[in-house]
């Protein structure tokens, strides 16, 4: 095939993902220079379409970034009232009392929001001070200058047919040129996936690890909400099958917040999350609460969990990484969006000194060091062992030294320095015969839904007649390796149901790929054992429209 010609368009930096990290980096820098070309590529329908978050937010970043957001009308108007924490049995629950939390466990003064909201806010303030922002462009390339540094990417193709030929329709998208590149793509990206092979800027930090989070918006009795509650939970009915835990943020207008979160290193194939997360709701705590309610939303994404020993590299020839492509997560917080907005801010701050002095297309120097010894790191640093503790040793010992570990780091003592995090979450899958199947109960379609049901409630959509974006490295590996190794465990880890294992008598049994229904969790590229699925980007539009989560 002909090499495909495209039109270039230059810009001083050029930004992948309008989320809360790439929007901040955007509004700095035309606060720091307003004659700064900017452009943002959003893969979304929209902005704030594929962003999926808790949320409660540290306004730390958004302080530092816009100091009169409040005047500004920002959508953040539900400050937290109200926190509790709760060990969950089957049937009953034990509350752990705020005192004995480490202070930096403390929401006070953090706000209930809809990141999507938050988003959509932000892109409006960057608009105003000149950023471009294209939503719907899918930037599915990176382009490369003449020694090797990221120069650009690949935006707006459209109309392949399913085989990755063009299509009568296609239209092959256009190169945008930076003099730096912003990578803030959000968890597992794909591009910052080849930045960080290509550069090895993994080569000196702890494997990634990671979660799924699954949430449900909920309209519920006016009697029974409490705007501004923040409540967590953990035990059942994970217990010893996995770590993780859940969250029931009481937001306006009678809304809930309803949402789990599952690490992804666990080792029992036969675990469903989307199944535990069903389950949940049936304890009487929350079904109480949920009874005469209605699930208005659903979605679900992947979330960065090694912190500061699994961050990479975050500069790279031409460019950064931002936020969660990076995984600036702190996971007893269940917090990142304050953090991805203060490396926006970073990053801006950098690319603004490097651009002013002529240069473009090297190492940006001095994003790092302002992420790993200001804020973020100081952020990071304090629970950087809570995640290993948990992942060795269970959710007691990560509650009972964890959280010692975190109220001496609060003092500046350190005892267990830096603890590793040792296999991936794709390795830490054992084979099915190591393990007993889990009996989950069948969703009642009142409190509980099958995932295809669900998935309607998120609004995702994909053009049929393009290539799949879920590809298969080795086609024969889920039939001939992970069915029979580790029972077809993607047909349980995606939330959304793409993955099916389809027996037809006479025939050999077929794995299909319903990429249709894909939310962009990022899950399969995750946890796949036998890592053989690669996640790519769709065209641009396609996928989740999220309204408000």
């Amino acid at each position: 095939m002909a090499e495909i010609e495209r039109e270039a368009m230059e810009y001083d930096v050029v930004i992948v993902g309008a989320g809360p990290a790439g929007l901040s980096a955007a509004i700095k820098l035309k606060q720091l220079d307003a004659d700064l070309n900017v452009v943002v590529l959003e893969k979304g329908s929209e902005v704030g379409a594929h962003i999926l978050s808790g949320a409660v937010l540290d306004p730390v970043g958004l302080n530092k970034l816009i100091p009169d957001w409040k005047e500004k009308g920002a959508p953040v108007t539900v400050p937290v009232k109200e926190d509790n924490f709760y060990m969950l049995g089957e049937a009953g629950k034990l509350r752990i009392p705020n005192i004995v939390m480490p202070p930096l466990m403390n929401n006070h003064g953090n706000y209930i929001v809809s990141m999507g909201n938050v988003c959509r806010w932000m892109a409006e303030q960057a608009e105003e001070l000149g950023v471009e922002i294209f939503p719907g462009m899918a930037c599915s390339e990176l382009v490369y200058g003449e020694n090797g540094e990221v120069k650009g990417v690949v935006a707006g193709e459209f109309g392949k047919n399913p085989d990755g030929t063009p299509g009568p329709s296609y239209e092959p998208g256009m190169e945008l040129h930076g003099k730096y590149v912003f990578l803030s793509e959000g968890v597992r990206g794909s591009l910052s996936k080849q930045v960080i092979s290509k550069f090895e800027l993994d080569a000196n930090s702890d494997v990634q690890k990671y979660g799924l989070g699954m949430k449900e918006i909920w309209e519920i009795d006016p009697a029974k909400h409490k705007e501004g509650t923040v409540t967590h939970t953990m035990g059942w009915p994970l217990n010893a099958n996995a770590g993780g835990g859940s969250f029931i943020y009481h937001l306006d207008n009678n809304q809930v917040y309803v949402g789990f979160v599952v690490h992804l290193n666990y080792k029992n194939p036969h675990l469903f999350p989307y199944m535990e997360f069903q389950r949940f709701k049936h304890h009487p705590m929350v079904a109480e609460l949920l009874k005469g309610g209605k699930r208005v939303a659903y979605g679900a994404r992947a979330i960065s969990e090694g912190g500061l020993q699994s961050m990479p590299k975050l500069e790279f020839p031409g460019g950064a990484l931002l936020g969660c492509s990076a995984g600036m997560l702190n996971v007893p917080r269940i917090k990142g969006n304050h953090n991805a907005m203060l490396s926006g801010i970073a990053a801006a701050e950098s690319a603004y000194v490097a651009i002013s002095e002529g240069r473009s297309g090297d190492l940006i120097n001095g994003y790092e060091a302002l992420v790993r010894t200001g804020e973020i790191g100081d952020d990071l640093k304090k629970v950087r062992n809570v995640k290993p503790l948990w992942s060795k040793y269970g959710l007691t010992a990560s509650l009972a030294i964890g959280g010692a570990d975190m109220w001496l780091n609060t003092f500046g003592v350190n005892v267990l320095g830096t603890m590793s995090h040792g296999k991936s979450d794709a390795e830490a899958t054992e084979s099915a015969d190591k393990h007993q199947k889990i009996d989950y109960p069948k969703p009642d379609g009142t409190l509980s839904f099958d995932r295809l049901t669900n998935v309607s409630f998120s609004f995702t959509n994909h053009e049929e007649s393009q290539p799949a974006h879920l590809q298969l490295l080795d086609a024969a590996v889920p039939v001939d390796v992970n069915l029979p190794k580790y029972a077809g465990p993607s047909a349980r880890y995606c939330p959304a149901g793409v993955y099916e294992f389809v027996e037809e008598e006479g025939k050999d049994t077929r794995f299909v790929i319903n990429f249709q229904n894909c939310v962009h969790c990022k899950t399969c590229d995750i946890k796949d054992p036998s890592q053989n699925i690669n996640w790519t980007v769709p065209q641009g539009g396609d996928g989740p429209n999220y309204p408000n989560m």
